[in-house]
């Protein structure tokens, strides 16, 4: 396995994406379509332009897919608490992980 399948922030947002997959499965089971489709969307771009950003041409690609992750974390973050706050069942660790891979991001377009 290279180095690249190995970083972190691919890992966990793969791990996370697939999470999302299987609960969106349940929000359609309820007639959710809409808030599974948004939520589909971005919490699986966040691996996708992770993985863009790594095979990125120049620094300044490099860091425009990262904040694009970004901006897709934070949105499917918004979708979560929506979700919560329509009393749908989020399942508890999902936000966290969302937090930590919107921190991990932050964290890596300030040091690149």
């Amino acid at each position: 396995m290279s180095k690249l399948n190995e970083s972190p922030i691919r890992i966990k947002s793969f791990d996370f994406a697939c999470k999302i997959v299987l609960y969106c499965d349940t929000l359609k089971e309820n007639k959710d379509f809409e808030l599974a489709s948004q939520l589909l969307r971005s919490g699986t771009s966040i691996g996708a332009n992770t993985r863009e950003a790594q095979r990125g041409v120049s620094k300044k690609d490099f860091k425009n897919k990262f904040g694009i992750a970004l901006k897709e974390a934070d949105e499917t973050m918004y979708w979560l608490e929506i979700l919560e706050a329509t009393e749908r069942n989020v399942p508890k660790d999902m936000k966290i992980k969302c937090e930590e891979l919107i921190r991990i991001l932050v964290s890596i377009i300030k040091n690149s």
